[in-house]
């Protein structure tokens, strides 16, 4: 195991080195099997990638993740958006330092946690599904855990954002430190179980899951800047970072960040990359300058050149990511496709489009695509929205745009069936 600087460095993160164990022969072997299915997956084009190796390992050896784990530094990522970003961006800055090995394809449940671990015994930088956070750090016992955000997701899986933040308060009893967002009760109280804090002040334009305290149901009230329960006493904490426009700032420092990704929440994504890069004893600037170079991430904000059309590739998951993709497209005069499925992932319930401002699209030209694009197109008439037309599908609603710049803005599926659709071109 590489022995890292960071350890001797004052105030930073990081796990005593252990001697690197022989694993075991039932997990060598799941390993070598795992490179086979994973081959087999791609050339049969199946789609599973990583995944179906990290469920095979987890098929032969139940106990994987803590092996793989053990002796190593683990860093977790978790939140309702933002993770991959986020992720990403601590890989690049973390690598201008030592290896690194993470899961930023965004497979982030058991199986593609277990995938990143296996080969290798670099530092691992772990994006989590924000259910599966508890299990993870009991697996991997990380040695620092970012913690971004918490709002409605998929409402059949994560119906109720405080019960989520209980259960992560419960596991990160046994955490040493965590990077959090001052700004979202929902995740200052369960970071304030963990031993150690770093506040990151990022600020928070999706405020409507957070107007109940988590600690103890009464109403959290929000000023311009500070948010406080009166009835536990539960408030924002005092940041260590914050933003002042694009620079990310602490009482002694003061880095200018320039990501090249779009929108304030890629701006709030690179800071908190940054301040966790730091925790683990990489120069703030460094890490910024790491994060300048990450145009895309797991296809997000992607450029493709599909029959005469630039498409750009936005997703949008819930009601706080549909508002940043919105704002993000605002930001450009051009047509706009909205694709939009309840499949798997997604989620079976679509109720929260109501609760998106979709109002900001008055005046652009709009196409709706996808498997729920009736109940799209019934939000938007809704809104009052008059040039809306609906495509039997993304090809040819593209095709009914003229030449040029679209912005397309996609849920999961959408997302990622587009992906595919259009990397075979016209």
């Amino acid at each position: 195991m590489t022995t890292l600087r960071l350890g001797r460095r004052r105030g930073t993160t990081t796990r005593p080195a252990a001697p690197r164990r022989r694993l075991s022969w039932r997990l060598r072997v799941a390993r070598r099997l795992a490179v086979v299915a994973e081959s087999a997956s791609r050339v049969l084009g199946a789609g599973a990638g990583g995944v179906i190796g990290g469920r095979l390992i987890l098929a032969l050896a139940p106990d994987a993740a803590r092996r793989l784990a053990s002796g190593r530094d683990v860093l977790l990522v978790s939140g309702t958006n933002g993770k991959t970003t986020t992720a990403s961006h601590l890989v690049a800055g973390l690598a201008t330092d030592r290896p690194v090995v993470g899961n930023t394809d965004g497979a982030n449940t058991p199986a593609g946690l277990v995938r990143a671990l296996a080969w290798g015994r670099a530092t691992a930088v772990l994006e989590t599904d924000e259910g599966w956070l508890p299990w993870a750090v009991e697996q991997t016992r990380p040695v620092l855990v970012v913690l971004l955000n918490l709002s409605r997701d998929q409402l059949h899986r994560h119906h109720e954002v405080a019960a989520l933040a209980a259960t992560w308060h419960e596991a990160l009893r046994t955490v040493d430190h965590v990077v959090a967002n001052a700004d979202d009760p929902d995740v200052v109280h369960p970071a304030l179980a963990a031993r150690r804090q770093t506040w990151v002040a990022l600020g928070i334009r999706w405020t409507e899951d957070s107007t109940v305290c988590p600690r103890c149901g009464g109403a959290c009230r929000r000023t311009a800047v500070e948010w406080a329960c009166h009835s536990c006493g539960l408030r924002r904490p005092e940041p260590d970072w914050w933003l002042e426009g694009a620079d990310l700032v602490s009482a002694t420092t003061r880095v200018p960040l320039r990501p090249a990704l779009p929108g304030h929440a890629n701006l709030a994504n690179a800071a908190v990359a940054v301040v966790a890069a730091a925790a683990m004893g990489v120069p703030p600037r460094r890490t910024a300058s790491a994060v300048e170079q990450i145009d895309a991430v797991a296809g997000r904000y992607d450029v493709v050149e599909h029959a005469g059309r630039q498409v750009r590739l936005l997703l949008a998951k819930n009601p706080a990511s549909w508002v940043e993709a919105l704002e993000m497209a605002s930001t450009r005069n051009v047509p706009l496709v909205l694709a939009f499925n309840s499949d798997g992932v997604d989620g079976r319930d679509p109720s929260w489009l109501y609760d998106v401002p979709f109002g900001a699209l008055a005046d652009r030209s709009v196409v709706v695509t996808g498997r729920r694009s009736t109940d799209l197109l019934v939000r938007l008439e809704m809104e009052g929205l008059t040039d809306v037309r609906v495509a039997e599908s993304l090809t040819s609603g593209l095709q009914s745009l003229p030449p040029g710049p679209v912005d397309l803005v996609a849920n999961y599926t959408a997302f990622q069936e587009a992906r595919r659709e259009l990397s075979h071109g016209p």
